[in-house]
């Protein structure tokens, strides 16, 4: 296995449930994103891929968006000397349209000053939908076989690959997801790495996020490894 992804549901259940305010659950969330941060690159993971904030999420209460931002940033900011000690390279995939200009400023430097790592490849999605990710590719692809785009001379009916197509994705150059995990027991992908998870194992656990443990990491992973990826062929008996 190279690349887990997963979807941390249930931050704002979490707080309801214990008669906190949603943004709490949200705080308790960033601390088990560091916890299972962690765990994955003493596994030896090379790349994992975390669903932060989708496009639909501006929908909801403005409050709640700006303590989201703001818990972000420090984010960001507090955990670029773990990232560097556990020789840990972030990326992020989304769109950048309505994030903080602060916000963006620090996503740049932790990316920069992490970008020479050799370890865990961290991936944050934010401000993320994967139909707006696929619509901004085939954009840019239309855009590269106009007149003076950089395929202008070539014939799309023999360049335009899954493989070439790929290149144009946020995850570029990064190996699809091998297994899909999400709490609090929702069975839907919601608009998550809809192209990257075509073929991706799904482990569904009733855990809210912020009860999430190392210990249920494990149990994911070892049911992956029990299972068959056949890719749709027949496997030897």
């Amino acid at each position: 296995m190279r690349h887990i992804a997963i979807i941390m549901d249930g931050n704002g259940r979490w707080a309801e449930r214990r008669g906190l305010p949603r943004y709490e659950g949200h705080r308790r969330g960033s601390e088990i994103v560091r916890v299972i941060t962690e765990e994955c690159a003493e596994l030896g993971l090379e790349y994992l891929t975390l669903y932060c904030l989708s496009s639909e999420n501006w929908k909801r209460p403005k409050a709640e968006i700006d303590f989201l931002m703001e818990l972000l940033k420090s984010y960001l900011i507090s955990e670029r000397p773990r990232l560097q000690k556990n020789n840990m390279r972030l990326s992020i995939i989304g769109s950048r349209a309505n994030l903080p200009s602060d916000v963006i400023a620090e996503m740049n430097t932790s990316i920069a000053e992490t970008a020479s790592n050799t370890g865990l490849n961290l991936c944050l999605a934010i401000n993320y939908g994967s139909r707006q990710e696929i619509v901004e590719s085939v954009r840019r692809i239309v855009n590269d076989f106009l007149p003076n785009g950089s395929h202008a001379d070539s014939d799309p009916n023999n360049v335009i690959t899954e493989q070439f197509f790929e290149q144009y994705l946020y995850t570029a150059n990064m190996p699809e997801p091998d297994l899909l995990i999400r709490t609090a027991g929702e069975m839907r992908l919601s608009n998550f790495l809809l192209w990257q998870l075509s073929y991706a194992e799904f482990w569904v656990t009733q855990t809210l996020w912020p009860d999430f443990t190392t210990e249920l990491l494990r149990e994911a992973i070892d049911d992956f490894g029990k299972r068959e990826r056949r890719f749709g062929a027949i496997l030897n008996s």
